[in-house]
């Protein structure tokens, strides 16, 4: 049918988030929870208490990075300690494990970031966000 394109709802995003914090508070991680649409758009963030500032900022680069290169950041990541420095001479990347895209018939709709704890962590609570949008 055409004009049927998926995108992240408002509620689907809510639905994430809540299986996100599940995760962080089963876990007892202060994390920053930020989920972005198609155009990079923050739709829902989230801060748990005690999460260190820093990590605001840091979960919406996650988010938008994954969403912009259609890869979880971890594979950025790998990239720069591979050796790869010019990564880090692009505008707009955030080159840490913890963002995912979220991926729907084959296209990358948005995107889950996360800070706030060590990295494997931080991709621990996205995935649990993004397997509540792929349920």
């Amino acid at each position: 049918m055409p004009g049927t394109t998926k995108y992240i709802t408002l509620e689907d995003a809510k639905k994430a988030m809540t299986a996100a914090e599940a995760e962080a508070r089963k876990n007892n991680w202060a994390v920053a929870i930020a989920i972005v649409d198609a155009g990079a758009n923050l739709i829902l963030f989230e801060k748990i208490d005690d999460t260190q500032l820093g990590s605001v900022n840091i979960a919406i680069g996650k988010a938008k990075t994954a969403l912009n290169f259609k890869r979880p950041t971890k594979a950025l990541e790998d990239l720069v300690a591979g050796g790869r420095q010019v990564f880090l001479a692009l505008e707009g990347i955030t080159p840490l494990q913890g963002g995912l895209p979220v991926v729907a018939d084959g296209k990358v709709i948005g995107a889950v970031g996360v800070s706030g704890v060590m990295s494997s962590q931080d991709e621990q609570v996205a995935q649990a966000a993004v397997n509540a949008l792929q349920g």
